[in-house]
């Protein structure tokens, strides 16, 4: 076949083998189901308990960059240079409690069961005297596990926990993800942190001016199954 004819068969069936754009697909069998009762958390929350977003942002990279960004001048976009050092990375985890936008977090070097469990104990400790539901995905440490790690959790904070899991391979189901991209684009992208510290240091300050003074919660539409949703937030 010449190439002129495969040029025609393809614009004649509007076909372009050499785009590709990201697919995200859950094959989860009770997928409709764990939609249903997450999104109803979100737009029907119990008056008795708080529902709080949970999940992990990984691989926080410390980038020292080269030269220092350059701010945007008139007539001329900002420049930030793409040669950089690294040092290290961190790993944060966040609570988005849904009704305010308030945050609860903690960030270390690793993300592993010890952390987890060290995190939702401060979670506690934020939400002392409510009832609390998690909603988080299908990761390993989130689960009971051999050492049925959440139900002696649960039972050492007098049965005040219960947990929610998103779909599998169906992240975006979770608020906190939203947060995440907002932090991702005003405090790592394009920056330059000349130690892991100050990188942590960094992303802790955001979060504190964020609960301070702009913490608002993300309004959800909801047009039923398949899922349909739109998210807003005034970043």
């Amino acid at each position: 076949m010449s190439r002129s004819s495969v040029q025609r068969a393809l614009k004649r069936n509007d076909l372009h083998p050499q785009s590709y754009e990201m697919w995200l697909h859950s094959k989860d069998p009770n997928f409709r189901e764990k939609v249903n009762d997450i999104v109803s958390l979100y737009l029907d929350p119990p008056k008795d308990a708080v529902v709080i977003s949970v999940d992990e942002k990984t691989g926080l990279q410390a980038l020292e960059r080269k030269m220092e960004p350059q701010p945007a001048l008139p007539g001329q976009p900002g420049r930030y240079e793409h040669e950089y050092t690294r040092h290290g990375t961190e790993s944060l985890i966040a609570g988005f409690e849904i009704n305010t936008g308030k945050v609860v977090a903690q960030v270390r070097p690793t993300r592993k069961a010890d952390d987890m469990l060290e995190f939702m104990e401060k979670l506690a400790q934020a939400y002392p005297d409510q009832n609390v539901i998690i909603v988080w995905d299908n990761l390993n440490i989130h689960k009971d596990g051999p050492s049925e790690r959440w139900s002696r959790f649960n039972e050492k904070h007098g049965y005040r926990f219960s947990f929610h899991y998103t779909p599998i391979h169906a992240s975006w189901v979770n608020q906190v993800e939203i947060y995440f991209s907002i932090l991702h684009k005003r405090c790592l992208k394009r920056s330059s942190y000349r130690s892991a510290e100050e990188l942590k240091q960094a992303v802790l300050n955001f979060i504190k001016q964020w609960n301070q003074e702009e913490a608002h919660p993300f309004n959800w539409t909801f047009g039923g199954y398949p899922m349909q949703h739109e998210r807003k937030e005034a970043a």
